[in-house]
């Protein structure tokens, strides 16, 4: 019996280029495989005619295509936890529907896992996206304070074998990074760079208001150090303080002030209270990120609702 691939395309008001991807791009490359294969499409909430466009789709006279619709917007990140749930492969590739990952990497990808890689990472050759620069500072940061396996330019597009997916749906979080758990994950992984095509039609979903969303899940997720870091920052603008402080008394006066450096002494505390407050500040808001995922998981809300009457099977 042939091995079976499943493909997990999350999709969100991609009325546009729906039926470019899917016919002229995922079809060719499914049917030169010679494995059995599986299409999992996961509507997003989209407010467009994506579900209409999917459903006059050439792919689905060729392969069993799956629809899973969600009945609002539940984000990227649980489109695709929806759809490694639903798969039955012995591998899962999952690749956006705007068609900026390339369907010609998928052999090469299919080639590391059958050499014995649990995961296949692309990584994008050149970063040319309008938030090039936030993109280097967020994995420059990871690597850092959270996750040590990210990479810089990883992507979403990936293949998972069978034991990673099912560890995956293991996972309770409702604030999730798909990539940042997957990697947690550990296993055998391997890499393959693409170089990543432009956006031929619609608009890109993530904004920059998602993306910074994204980004703050993913620090408090996946690491604690933000709230470590904070913690040594306080004890030390304390102790640096006291000692500043002690120095300002000694010097000014007890000994009268021999440097001349005739401190004013409602500056002086103006500046260290400011500071003090800044820090506190800072210290809550990190305080508040952890506390809010803490409210969303013990809510214990489904992680996301399909709206049966959209959503069919082959």
């Amino acid at each position: 019996m042939r091995k079976k691939i499943s493909i997990v395309v999350p999709m969100f008001n991609e009325e546009a280029g729906i039926l470019r991807f899917l016919d002229k791009e995922l079809l060719g490359a499914l049917e030169v495989l010679p494995y059995a294969t599986e299409v999992i499409l996961v509507d997003d909430g989209s407010e467009d005619r994506t579900v209409e466009k999917v459903a006059t789709a050439e792919l689905r006279k060729k392969f069993p295509v799956r629809l899973v619709a969600f009945s609002r917007n539940f984000g990227k990140e649980v489109a695709l936890s929806a759809g490694l749930r639903e798969a039955t492969g012995e591998a899962v590739i999952m690749i956006d529907a705007d068609g900026q990952h390339p369907v010609s990497a998928i052999p090469e990808m299919i080639r590391k896992w059958e050499e014995g890689a649990e995961i296949v990472t692309a990584i994008r050759k050149t970063n040319r996206t309008k938030h090039k620069l936030g993109s280097k500072i967020f994995y420059k940061l990871m690597k850092i304070f959270g996750n040590g396996r990210i990479r810089e330019g990883e992507m979403d597009f990936r293949l998972l074998d069978r034991v990673i997916v099912e560890e995956f749906n293991e996972f309770t979080e409702r604030n999730r990074v798909a990539r940042g758990l997957i990697d947690w994950l550990g296993f055998r992984q391997e890499y393959v760079k693409v170089e990543i095509k432009g956006r031929e039609s619609g608009k890109p979903s993530q904004s920059f208001r998602k993306l910074l969303t994204l980004a703050g899940d993913s620090f408090v997720s996946l690491s604690r150090t933000p709230l470590v870091i904070f913690g040594y920052l306080g004890l030390l603008i304390t102790f640096v303080s006291g000692v500043l402080g002690l120095f300002i008394l000694v010097e000014q006066y007890i000994l009268g002030d021999p440097l001349g450096l005739d401190w004013a002494g409602a500056v002086a505390v103006s500046i260290f209270v400011a500071f003090l407050v800044g820090i506190v500040l800072i210290s809550q808001a990190i305080t508040a990120l952890y506390i809010s995922q803490i409210h969303a998981e013990t809510k214990n809300r489904p992680l996301y609702v399909v709206d049966r009457k959209k959503s069919w099977e082959r």
